[in-house]
């Protein structure tokens, strides 16, 4: 197995993924900026190396391997932080008063949760705090792990399943999804140091909370999506997996 160019560029991004998880949970804000920079860079190359290794003709056994171990690796050690830095939050939340703005909280409000008062970072929308509850971690995850062991369960009988447009798609929101996250961390953190109150503050934070809040609705809805179109397609694997042989993708 060779250690080319793409699948060293994998490499690396695996590597980097337990930094990025471990910087976005210190409190403070340029660990954080830190974390969403290599989060950035980790999302980049995983188009580069791809392409890299489809344009150079450099695609091998190895990289088909590392390379979604990688995806499935780095989106585990984003979205797990997230929902502890969360955990308080529920899906909704009424938007703070005035006054927990010009108090210079990071609007997700300090609030009092099972381990203490503490701050917590929600994204910000007109329509209130949205947070992220375990059951959509669940799902994004859960269908992850399935997805995973049901494309080994298929390669065993001789049919690999492909990407799908949708799951592409997902794989879109979710980075759009992690990297609002992640820029808000780190921004609302800066901002309760700082205490910035500012109407630009405000408008960043409600536009960044939006894009968030938008792409997590996008990529659950295209988690559950693409899913029913994978069962659809190959789920007669699960029931005669040895009379599904001529299923291709």
């Amino acid at each position: 197995m060779s250690l080319n160019l793409p699948n060293a560029i994998t490499v690396v991004r695996i590597a980097a993924t337990p930094l990025i998880a471990a910087l976005v949970v210190n409190a403070g804000w340029q660990l954080r900026l830190t974390a969403w920079l290599l989060f950035l860079v980790a999302a980049l190359t995983d188009y580069v190396d791809g392409k890299l290794a489809r344009d150079r003709n450099l695609e091998t056994n190895l990289g088909k391997l590392l390379d979604p171990l990688a995806d499935k690796l780095l989106l585990l050690a984003t979205l797990i932080p997230m929902y502890w830095l969360t955990r308080d939050v529920a899906l909704w939340a009424s938007l703070p008063q005035p006054d927990a703005w010009a108090a210079g909280s990071t609007i997700g409000p300090v609030l009092a949760g099972p381990s203490g008062t503490r701050l917590a970072f929600p994204f910000v929308t007109p329509l209130g705090l949205i947070g992220l509850p375990f059951w959509i971690l669940a799902i994004v995850l859960g269908r992850e792990l399935f997805m995973t062991l049901f494309r080994q369960f298929a390669a065993h009988r001789g049919i690999i399943i492909s990407a799908i447009g949708p799951a592409k798609w997902k794989t879109t929101f979710q980075l759009i999804w992690v990297g609002s996250a992640f820029c808000w961390f780190f921004a609302s953190s800066a901002a309760a140091e700082h205490r910035w109150t500012s109407g630009v503050w405000r408008n960043f934070a409600m536009f960044n909370g939006v894009v968030g809040s938008l792409a997590m609705v996008c990529a659950v809805a295209l988690t559950l999506w693409s899913l029913w179109l994978y069962l659809q397609r190959y789920g007669s694997l699960l029931v005669r997996p040895n009379g599904a042989r001529g299923v291709t993708g």
